[in-house]
């Protein structure tokens, strides 16, 4: 699940030193793949694990993860001051970030994917990228987890701002968090460009708190500050079983809707090892990567017709409607989206 922290801006040049990069120099294996991606993404029993072991069981390479961390900025910084980009391929794309890196760099970051084997077979709904560089290979809804032993669910956006569920929301700074910023759109998308501010505004003098990201927020929501938290429609995936009190895991989907948060993979312009790259990416949308993807990322898979089935298909939940905002909804305006609601509410 992709729970990471993202900066709007592309960082200092002190940025320019991959914090936990193992990138290879052009001297060493051509048989190495450097992939860039979220913290979470790697480690014991993630998702990033799995694909590193099967994948090198399969070829003869090595693939080695680096996770900066100022994530797709970091590499937006190098690439703008002609610095080498050190990795192959980034993992864990969205949206709102490859619009941040077309506006803010004159060249190509990223290269189109082509000869990519399995493209074609992603469900065409998530696909966000009109260039074509990025291939989804997963899949999130953002929605409320809130416990029914102290809250109804809420079931539209204007009821959280009755008086029944004053200061009983969590939610996340949509200038550090991914799933803060879902919220945030998903906000826009029911209010408006003209109206999420406002609504804001109420939310707020109904006893909304705002901490930095999903782990905190989370938390705080585990140690019952607030009977409500932005998070995942896939919440009881990870947290159902003997022991567990399913009434605090309850998924509420507003306005019957929940915000949709593919993320994509896409391979750098300037990688070395372009081939090993595409293979990867190829892997990746195998049908047996999808499955293990799901499970240990707790998200939807992309990949038509995949169904990962066991505890994942019966506690995963989709919203009856999902929504999004394009990439070309997002141009030249999810920034002033952020920026305005960071003044006027996350300062406050």
């Amino acid at each position: 699940m992709k729970r990471r922290t993202f900066l709007t801006g592309a960082g200092t040049a002190g940025a320019l030193a991959l914090a936990g990069c193992s990138s290879q120099s052009s001297t060493e294996s051509d048989n190495t793949l450097t992939v860039a991606t979220y913290s979470s993404f790697t480690g014991e029993e993630t998702a990033g694990n799995w694909l590193k072991s099967a994948f090198e069981a399969e070829h003869d390479a090595t693939v080695e993860f680096t996770t900066p961390e100022n994530g797709i900025n970091q590499f937006i910084q190098r690439k703008s001051e002609g610095a080498p980009v050190e990795a192959d391929l980034f993992v864990g794309l969205n949206t709102g970030e490859l619009v941040r890196a077309d506006e803010q760099l004159d060249e190509q970051l990223f290269a189109t994917a082509d000869d990519v084997e399995g493209a074609d077979s992603v469900k065409s709904g998530l696909d966000f990228d009109p260039d074509g560089r990025v291939v989804p290979y997963d899949t999130g809804y953002i929605s409320l987890v809130y416990d029914e032993g102290e809250v109804d669910n809420p079931g539209t956006f204007d009821a959280l701002l009755e008086p029944a569920y004053e200061d009983a929301l969590i939610a996340q700074n949509a200038q550090q968090s991914d799933p803060g910023r879902a919220f945030l759109l998903w906000t826009i998308k029911a209010k408006g460009a003209d109206g999420y501010l406002d609504y804001w505004r109420s939310l707020s003098n109904n006893g909304v708190q705002i901490l930095s990201d999903w782990e905190p927020a989370y938390n705080a929501y585990t140690n019952e500050e607030a009977p409500m938290v932005v998070s995942y429609s896939t919440d009881q995936v990870y947290y159902h079983g003997e022991g567990v009190d399913m009434s605090r895991h309850q998924i509420g989907f507003l306005n019957d809707q929940g915000y949709a948060n593919p993320e994509g993979m896409a391979q750098f312009a300037d990688a070395e090892n372009v081939e090993l790259a595409q293979e990867f990416m190829s892997f990746v949308l195998s049908t047996e990567a999808q499955k293990e993807i799901a499970v240990r990322n707790v998200q939807f898979p992309a990949v038509e017709g995949v169904e990962p089935g066991g505890d994942f298909g019966e506690y995963a939940l989709e919203p009856p409607e999902p929504v999004t905002f394009s990439y070309d909804e997002l141009a030249g305006n999810v920034d002033g989206w952020i920026e305005d609601w960071a003044r006027e509410i996350a300062s406050n």
